[in-house]
């Protein structure tokens, strides 16, 4: 019963995707990008740069600033990583886990590794801060 309904939902995925293909012509025309979209990238860019001479002048080294930068960078996109991290292994656990105890065990580990990365992520950027402001003058 189980594969009649797996074949089933695959040959309907297929179906579906065959009917939502559109076909693509390629044209001679020249796409440029506006100047609008120039001047947003170039603030961008100069946005980002300041930042990074902040955290340089801030830390009085460039070694240092550079990694007060990226460690705040690590900082803020773990969070979606590890979400997304912590929604898989939920899955594995609590549902695909159900009938299979490995599949459960792993699901577990998994979770556990990736709130570790999380919190050491989160973490790190403080530690590296309070080390090198502090100890270091």
């Amino acid at each position: 019963m189980k594969k009649v309904v797996a074949s089933g939902l695959i040959v309907i995925a297929i179906f579906i995707s065959i009917i939502c293909n559109t076909t693509v012509f390629a044209t001679n025309e020249v796409n440029e990008v506006g100047e609008g979209t120039v001047s947003q990238l170039v603030e961008m860019k100069d946005k980002e740069e300041k930042s990074l001479q902040d955290y340089q002048e801030a830390y009085g080294s460039d070694a240092y600033g550079l990694t007060a930068y990226i460690l705040n960078k690590v900082q803020i996109y773990s969070i979606p990583f590890c979400f997304v991290g912590i929604a898989i292994s939920a899955i594995y656990q609590y549902v695909l886990g159900i009938r299979k105890l490995d599949t459960r065990d792993r699901g577990f580990a998994i979770m556990i590794s990736i709130i570790t990365i999380f919190i050491i992520a989160q973490v790190l950027p403080l530690i590296f801060a309070i080390v090198v402001k502090g100890w270091r003058g």
